[in-house]
């Protein structure tokens, strides 16, 4: 079996773990009763406002910034930079004559994220650092934690190496790529920096699902950051206790 195959058959399984795993821990997110009003304070007194919290924590990391500037730093820094890299290997999958190409500012995110492993490994490292130096942090760090981080910084660092070092043909890869996408395996390079940073991206779809990465769609349903602060003007009732206090109020 050529490894073109091995890999292509690799991707459509990692994909569908990916996708079903994230999938179903959302769907168990959003069933996970909140029996009390516990939004930390300040906190907004109406939906909107809660619209404007949750975007300023999800954009600007605005808690993270008040709790630690030095974590915040490395964590924007490594966020932002996972962002523009995203953005810059959408060129393997979209073509080139693709509508999409101009909305997403194709030829400045090729200029700017072609750095961006830089500022991602930076922030890595800091993340890495901070879990062995912050005592507190060192503390409660699973070896999960820190192989986690190694795996993204590999992904990283094999991805610069591509760029800045030892290059593959892009060409082949895009329509390896783009093959994928309707089910027709194209030959792929055979450079082993290559086939090592798709076999890490590969692990870490698969991981994905069962990790601590899982806070990117978690934080949307965390009740510190998503309820209005109206207790004393709405009664809070989950799901369950409503149907409790209409049986209870049946039964009367």
């Amino acid at each position: 079996m050529s490894a073109s195959v091995v890999y292509a058959l690799a991707f459509y399984a990692a994909t569908a773990i990916l996708v079903i795993g994230v999938v179903r821990k959302i769907v168990q997110y959003a069933k996970t009763p909140a029996p009390l009003k516990i939004p930390t304070m300040p906190a907004p007194v109406t939906q909107s406002g809660v619209v404007v919290r949750m975007a300023s924590e999800i954009v600007l990391f605005n808690s993270l910034f008040k709790s630690s500037k030095w974590t915040w730093i490395f964590g924007w820094m490594f966020h932002f930079a996972l962002l523009l890299a995203l953005f810059r290997h959408l060129r393997y999958v979209i073509a080139p004559d693709s509508f999409l190409m101009p909305i997403i500012g194709f030829e400045m995110v090729q200029a700017f994220g072609k750095y961006a492993s830089f500022a991602m490994l930076a922030g890595l490292a800091g993340l890495f650092a901070r879990r062995i130096f912050v005592d507190r942090v060192r503390y409660i760090s699973s070896p999960s934690d820190y192989l986690m981080l190694l795996l993204i910084m590999s992904i990283a660092t094999t991805g610069m190496l591509m760029s800045f070092v030892d290059h593959t043909d892009i060409v082949m890869l895009k329509e390896f790529m783009l093959g994928l996408l309707i089910f027709n395996i194209q030959p792929l390079p055979t450079d082993l920096l290559l086939l090592v940073h798709l076999g890490l991206v590969i692990s870490l779809m698969i991981i994905f699902p069962i990790s601590k990465l899982l806070h990117a769609p978690g934080v949307f349903f965390s009740p510190t950051r998503n309820q209005v602060d109206n207790s004393r003007d709405k009664r809070h009732l989950a799901p369950w206790a409503a149907e409790l206090e209409a049986d209870r109020k049946a039964g009367e």
